[in-house]
């Protein structure tokens, strides 16, 4: 059966884009790259690959999909890393509410704005399973540097650190 609202993966394909998502609709459709990771209480830090999506049913809010694995110097894939998933509502004035939940145990609402190609988003609150790992706040910034390369800085606040950096990475449009 096919799908009766399929999700647009970009401007002109499936549904025409809500009027709301305006200020993000540069970020419809895929992205692939490397980025790098680090925390306080890891020992060294790393390398990764990751994969992001944005879709949108044409009403106003997106879909948000990211999964990541670490890669060694050579680009090969050395395991999976993180993933998550979650959903983007925008409003009038340019506010997001994004609602990210991760395999981990970890449902984290932020808020921001959109402006200008960039997306600024910080924690409103965080919901953590039992046995989730103790995460308190984070901050997002994701920016459109060329009509197809996105750059993204994710600073954590966990397991008793502050809100230190933790991982940025340059994307490049796949579709």
């Amino acid at each position: 059966m096919e799908v009766p609202y399929p999700d647009g993966p970009e401007p002109g394909e499936g549904p025409v884009p809500h009027a709301l998502l305006g200020p993000v609709a540069w970020l419809l459709g895929a992205w692939h790259g490397r980025g790098q990771g680090e925390y306080p209480t890891l020992a060294e830090g790393f390398t990764y690959a990751q994969d992001v999506s944005f879709r949108h049913d044409g009403r106003p809010f997106l879909r948000y999909e990211a999964r990541a694995w670490l890669i060694d110097a050579e680009g090969v894939p050395l395991r999976p890393a993180a993933r998550e998933s979650g959903w983007w509502r925008l409003q009038p004035d340019g506010r997001v509410e994004a609602l990210i939940t991760q395999p981990t145990g970890i449902a984290e609402i932020a808020v921001g704005h959109a402006a200008d190609g960039a997306v600024e988003l910080s924690t409103h609150d965080v919901a953590l399973t039992p046995t989730a790992k103790d995460v308190t706040a984070t901050r997002r910034r994701y920016t459109l540097t060329d009509d197809d390369t996105l750059t993204f800085v994710h600073d954590l606040a966990a397991v008793g650190q502050p809100l230190p950096h933790h991982l940025s990475a340059t994307l490049r449009r796949t579709r």
